[in-house]
């Protein structure tokens, strides 16, 4: 097939998983577009670097809290009219959001409620997305939705933000808005068309025993705990956004802002379409994890020490792709090795595992460079990363053992999900 090529076999052989990633992929460019403008329209509102800041510190609550309680509704509730509603208020957060964007003085109070709005509705939605794929992929084809799923991501990472700050300079934000309404609306007509089959076992109750047996399942699992952890510490440690405008100044460079902050996303995209040609020969899915996690870092460290604009942009480019290939090996090995049963649940700790770290991140970041410098801040941190990385593994050698060929977990759940496709079939 090539290096650049991506399997496609996923969307040829399950209409349901078909369009659920194309609604997907669809609802992300509005999203993206979207993330951009709320941030190009309140600074224009306000004048002022706290408020933009502050639109991240409000979505921590409702991040927290309904991305748990999304998890233990995915394993209790039907997991497709979890997901149509939540798109709905979702749609319906735009809505106010363009609406308020058409007044002669747009309120920016506004804003702050749709982001905690639309915050909550995305953490109530992910989990119950993320068991959908599982649901509708045959358990042999799950490496391959997982690349065609980072593809997705990536593309719209590049794209979306693009195509949202052309729209919000030059035309106005209320057009970003008014995409994203269209978008929802696109993908909300996908998304009643799925129908996955049926689930197999008894769902759990919604209450908080359901939680904390789920989250008891998360730490009995060595080797999960492993890939949320590493997660956790690579974005806590080597998290560099927030610090590309600084390092941008350094060069006085035209263009090197725009440059550094395309280098990461495509380096994640170019992994992304280069993955089939090899991971399918990986079985050992936790060192891959590890190395790919501290690869990440090693990627930062260089971008933090880098002399000039071009060894920075390279640093980014491989932290990109090594994201990228650690995000392929979890998601496979998620979707592989964890019950149907307690997905939706996982699904939540996992949300938390990669949304938590760039926040703190953020702090962290701006702490060490007030305490030391910027350079040092992105370099020790990255450097830290991959030393935590280290630690994990050989701490947590369940996680850096784990192969997919053995794996009693993998077996468990490849007979479960035989068990649907004998009760349920491929909706169509």
């Amino acid at each position: 097939m090539g290096w650049l090529s991506v399997d496609l076999t996923p969307l040829r052989v399950s209409p349901t998983y078909r369009r659920l990633w194309i609604a997907t992929l669809i609802t992300a460019l509005g999203t993206q577009a979207t993330f951009v403008t709320l941030a190009y329209q309140l600074s224009a509102l306000t004048n002022s670097a706290l408020a933009v800041g502050a639109l991240g510190a409000v979505e921590l609550v409702p991040l927290i809290v309904f991305g748990l309680l999304g998890g233990v509704l995915a394993d209790s509730l039907d997991r497709r009219v979890l997901v149509l509603a939540t798109e709905a208020a979702l749609m319906l957060g735009s809505v106010a959001l363009l609406g308020n964007a058409l007044l002669t003085h747009p309120a920016a109070w506004v804003l702050y409620v749709v982001v905690i709005i639309q915050t909550t509705a995305a953490s109530l939605q992910q989990p119950s997305l993320d068991s959908l794929r599982q649901q509708v992929i045959p358990h042999e084809l799950q490496r391959q939705a997982t690349t065609l799923n980072s593809v997705r991501y990536n593309a719209t990472a590049i794209v979306g933000p693009a195509l949202g700050g052309i729209l919000a300079v030059s035309v106005g934000s209320g057009s970003v808005y008014a995409l994203d309404v269209f978008s929802f609306c696109c993908s909300l007509y996908l998304l009643a068309q799925v129908h996955p089959p049926s689930r197999v076992g008894k769902k759990v109750e919604v209450e908080f025993a359901s939680l904390t047996a789920g989250l008891s399942y998360a730490i009995s699992r060595r080797d999960l705990l492993g890939t949320y952890l590493m997660d956790l510490a690579a974005m806590l440690f080597a998290y560099p956004i927030v610090m590309l405008p600084f390092v941008a100044r350094s060069f006085h460079t035209p263009g090197a802002l725009a440059m550094l902050y395309a280098a990461l996303p495509l380096g994640a995209f170019v992994g992304s379409v280069t993955a089939n040609a090899w991971t399918g020969k990986i079985h050992r899915y936790g060192r891959a994890i590890t190395i790919a996690a501290a690869s990440w870092g090693v990627g930062i460290a260089i971008f933090g020490w880098g002399p000039n604009l071009a060894i920075c942009l390279f640093g980014l480019f491989a932290a990109g792709w090594a994201d990228t290939i650690s995000a392929l090996f979890r998601g496979t090995m998620w979707n592989q090795s964890i019950p149907p049963s307690v997905r939706g649940r996982m699904a939540s700790v996992e949300l938390l595992s990669y949304s938590i770290g760039p926040s703190a991140g953020q702090l962290r970041s701006g702490v060490m460079a007030t305490a030391l410098s910027l350079r040092a801040s992105l370099a020790i941190g990255g450097l830290a990363c991959t030393g935590v990385c280290a630690g994990l593994a050989a701490a947590l050698p369940a996680m850096w053992n784990f192969d997919v060929r053995t794996d009693a977990n993998v077996h468990e759940v490849e007979r479960i999900r035989a068990d649907e496709v004998a009760h349920g079939g491929e909706a169509d």
